[in-house]
C-alpha cells in the first residue's frame, strides 16, 4: 500500500497489535474512513464503529497512547493536509451518491494497496499450482466465490466452489485435500459466519494453504489465513456493497493466469467451442 495513503499509515499503525474484536471493529472503521479519521471525536468514532465511547479510549490505549486525543494529535501530525482530495467538498450529495462515493474510495484504497503487487502475485501462483483448487464464500461472499469459480475454470484444469455450508462443509475440503489441493482461497464479508472461520480453520489443520480476500485485515478469518488481501466494503446502504473484493477477485484471476502457461490456450480453445456452438447471441 502506498506510503502516502492515509488508509495505508492506519494500517501499519494497527498491524502486529493484538486487539479485541470490539478493537478490531474500530480499527476497520477507521481505515474505512481513513481520511476524516484524525478529525472524527470519540463520541463520532464510538457511532461510527457501533460501540461505546469508552471503547474507545481503550482502543487508542491498546495502541500505546495516553488516551484517544493523544491518538488523534498522532494521526493528525502524520496526515498531510488534503490528504482526502477533496473530492466533491462542498456538494449536497444524496444518499445513493454517497453510497457511491464511498465504493470509489474503497476503489481508491485498493488501488494503493496493489502499489505493492508481490501480496497478489504471490496468491497468483498458489491458486496456479493448487490441484484442484477449492474456493469458498459462504452467505454474502457466495456470489463472490461462484464469479471467481465461473472464471477461474475457463483457465484452472479443476476449480471447486463451495458455497454452502453444513455439515457437508469439511467433507468437502477433505476430498479436495485427498484429490491433492494445496491452497483453499476464502471470500469473507460481512456479517462473517462461524462456520466460515471453522472452515478456515480445519483447512489449516488439514495442511491447506489459505488465502483470503476480506473487507478487512481485522476481520475475523485473518487468524486463519496464511495470506490476506483486504479490500473493503460499502457500508451506506441497507445492504453491504462489495465492488473492491469483487474488482480484487479479477486482479488475483489475472495473477492466477499469469502462472498458468495453458492459460491463454485454454481459453483460446473455449472462445472456438463457444462459436462453434453459437453460444453467445452477441
Amino acid at each position: 500500500m502506498s506510503g502516502s495513503s492515509p488508509a495505508a499509515r492506519l494500517q501499519r499503525l494497527f498491524e502486529g497489535q493484538r486487539l479485541t474484536p470490539t478493537q478490531r471493529r474500530i480499527a476497520h472503521s477507521m481505515v474505512r474512513r481513513a481520511a476524516d479519521a484524525p478529525f472524527l471525536s470519540s463520541v463520532e468514532l464510538a457511532e461510527l464503529a457501533g460501540v461505546s465511547q469508552p471503547s474507545v479510549t481503550r482502543f487508542a490505549v491498546a495502541l500505546g497512547f495516553d488516551g484517544y486525543p493523544a491518538l488523534r494529535k498522532h494521526l493528525r501530525e502524520v496526515t498531510p493536509a488534503g490528504a482526502d482530495g477533496g473530492d466533491g467538498e462542498g456538494e449536497a450529495l444524496n444518499e445513493y451518491q454517497q453510497a457511491v462515493r464511498a465504493e470509489i474510495e474503497n476503489l481508491r484504497q485498493l488501488s494503493a494497496l496493489l502499489a505493492d503487487p508481490a501480496p497478489v502475485e504471490r496468491a497468483g501462483r498458489l491458486l496456479a499450482a493448487s490441484r484442484p483448487l477449492l474456493v469458498l464464500g459462504l452467505r454474502a461472499a457466495s456470489s463472490q466465490a461462484r464469479g471467481f469459480g465461473y472464471f477461474a475454470a475457463k483457465v484452472h484444469p479443476d476449480v471447486r466452489v463451495v458455497d454452502e455450508g453444513g455439515s457437508m462443509l469439511h467433507d468437502r475440503v477433505d476430498a479436495a485435500r485427498r484429490a491433492g489441493a494445496s491452497v483453499l482461497l476464502c471470500f469473507a464479508l460481512p456479517r462473517h459466519p462461524r462456520e466460515a472461520v471453522d472452515a478456515l480453520a480445519y483447512a489449516r489443520e488439514q495442511g491447506l494453504t489459505v488465502v483470503t480476500v476480506a473487507d478487512s485485515a481485522f476481520a475475523p478469518v485473518a487468524a486463519h489465513s496464511d495470506l490476506l488481501i483486504p479490500a473493503g466494503v460499502g457500508t451506506g446502504l441497507a445492504f453491504d456493497t462489495a465492488c473492491a473484493p469483487m474488482l480484487l477477485g479479477r486482479v488475483l484471476l489475472e495473477a492466477m493466469c499469469d502462472g498458468l502457461p495453458e492459460a491463454q490456450a485454454r481459453l483460446e480453445e473455449f472462445d472456438a467451442r463457444a462459436a462453434a456452438r453459437g453460444l453467445f447471441a452477441g
